[in-house]
């Protein structure tokens, strides 16, 4: 057995044994969404208010194509602060010193209380696990023994909390069968072996941090497998519609 993720750029992907993955977090793309759509509508007004006078001198089809991006620009600025907020506490955690950005002092200041305050004890960090069924794989952050239990942690910096998806993806990570590290080159191991008891969110801000402990029961992990079964059919839906057809001729003889 064969587990690997591969970067692309901002994103990543899963194989295990040659073949492709789902990810948790695609995964969870199939829940509802109504929040991530108000964010979209509000973030894009208050672009075009901030930036009004520089906007009114541009011609109509440029401030159409800021206006349509900014919302993703948002988004991928949040998911750069968040990847690299990621990457130094994982060097925190394993206890190596790290050059911090100016711009990322703030988050990087509140996990090194955190760390200092509860002391965790690192068992792992950037895990790749993966289930056979429900299919998928992930990615979690840290496992590591804290006030006396071995805890999965997800780190998070959005600057509006802990939501729900965060339950949803702690229960996967800690109900996969196997686990990687990286350089292992995909080696296998039974994830129920790290002995996982909690699983718990780690809010991560420029003026401090929040441990969140997370819900794993069973009826959360029965809503994310009805999720990862409407994403298998949601796959499968691109191939209800054929392509198109003529009518049959007879060809004369």
């Amino acid at each position: 057995m064969t587990l690997v993720r591969t970067n692309h750029g901002r994103g990543h992907s899963y194989k295990r044994n040659g073949r492709r993955q789902p990810g948790v977090t695609s995964i969870l793309r199939q829940m509802p969404k109504d929040a991530l759509i108000r964010w979209a509508g509000n973030t894009t007004a208050g672009f075009a208010v901030d930036n009004w006078a520089r906007l009114d001198g541009l011609p109509v089809t440029e401030r159409l194509a800021e206006l349509q991006g900014a919302a993703d620009a948002e988004r991928d600025a949040a998911a750069r602060r968040g990847t690299e907020v990621h990457s130094l506490a994982e060097r925190l955690a394993l206890g190596e010193a790290v050059e911090v950005p100016e711009e990322l002092a703030g988050h990087v200041e509140s996990y090194r209380r955190f760390l200092a305050r509860f002391d965790p004890e690192v068992i792992a960090v950037e895990l790749v696990v993966a289930n056979a069924r429900p299919r998928y794989c992930g990615t979690a952050d840290l496992v590591c023994f804290l006030m006396g239990a071995v805890w999965l942690l997800e780190l998070k910096t959005s600057r509006s909390g802990i939501f729900r998806e965060s339950a949803l993806q702690a229960t996967a990570y800690s109900r996969a069968d196997v686990y990687t590290l990286p350089g292992e080159a995909g080696v296998e191991h039974s994830l129920a072996g790290l002995g996982i008891e909690r699983c718990g969110a780690l809010h991560i801000r420029s003026d401090g941090y929040d441990l969140r402990p997370l819900d794993t029961s069973d009826e959360v992990w029965r809503y994310f497998c009805r999720l990862a079964a409407n994403h298998a059919l949601d796959e499968r839906s691109r191939e209800w519609v054929g392509e198109a057809v003529e009518p049959l001729r007879l060809v004369e003889s």
